[in-house]
């Protein structure tokens, strides 16, 4: 059976008998790959830590009927310890990961490996507010995926905008003729904020009233999911985490 080498972050690991784990990745050429590591929960294992969720690798695998084999794993960024003992990095992570694994075949493509890495590279520095590296990065994947939320023309009729209400179900931001009865009003700053993190205008996003940041990550969390079809769990830990501080 033939072999490969690609650039990973794993997602998630799970148990497999006594000794094993089962590896869930997403690579830069091949997409998500689920793979066994053999002996990586002794303490002798030669790569067990560089196979820890965060992490990202250079590894070689076997290719498998049902599973690959990792071979070999070197380390190419370690950023595991920095952001576990932060929770709220390590919430931020987790939500970021979860989305990962959520993405089918078609979607798990190089710039969601490369979005993906440059978010948990960003966390483990600490220089921007966790929650704010998570909302970029999710507006972000749901772009590369193919559903960009409109944030300027109304998402139903393409009015002109900026508009003033939101509705994850319509594709983002619709104009008052639009909006259904009961839609999320945008206040205040929070549609320029929004506009701010999918762009990547840092100093605007650090520059935001806690306010407009709570509401956006709120829009942009039930954005996310109606999308996704399924919660991501990662998400109340981190607005627990958000609220608790």
């Amino acid at each position: 059976m033939p072999t490969y080498r690609d650039e990973v972050v794993v997602l998630r690991t799970h148990k497999l008998g006594e000794a094993d784990r089962i590896v869930t990745m997403l690579s830069r050429r091949h997409g998500k790959v689920r793979a066994v590591a053999k002996g990586v929960r002794r303490t002798s294992s030669r790569f067990g830590a560089r196979l820890e969720p965060f992490m990202v690798a250079d590894v070689q695998l076997h290719q498998g009927r049902t599973l690959d084999i990792v071979q070999q794993a070197e380390s190419l960024g370690s950023y595991g310890a920095q952001i576990a003992t932060h929770y709220d990095r390590y919430t931020a992570a987790h939500a970021m990961v979860e989305t990962a694994d959520r993405l089918n075949e078609a979607e798990a493509t190089p710039q969601q490996y490369l979005l993906l890495v440059g978010g948990l590279r960003t966390l483990s520095q600490g220089g921007r507010a966790p929650r704010s590296v998570l909302d970029s990065y999710l507006l972000r994947a749901m772009s590369l995926s193919g559903w960009a939320p409109a944030l300027e023309d109304c998402a139903r009729c393409g009015a002109p905008g900026p508009h003033d209400w939101f509705v994850a179900q319509l594709g983002g931001t619709v104009c008052g003729d639009c909006a259904p009865a009961g839609s999320a009003r945008l206040r205040g700053e929070t549609g320029g904020l929004l506009r701010a993190l999918i762009a990547g205008e840092w100093d605007a996003v650090d520059a935001a009233a806690d306010r407009d940041a709570a509401a956006a990550s709120g829009l942009i969390a039930a954005y996310t999911q109606w999308h996704l079809e399924r919660g991501i769990r990662s998400l109340s830990h981190v607005s627990q985490g958000e609220s608790a501080r």
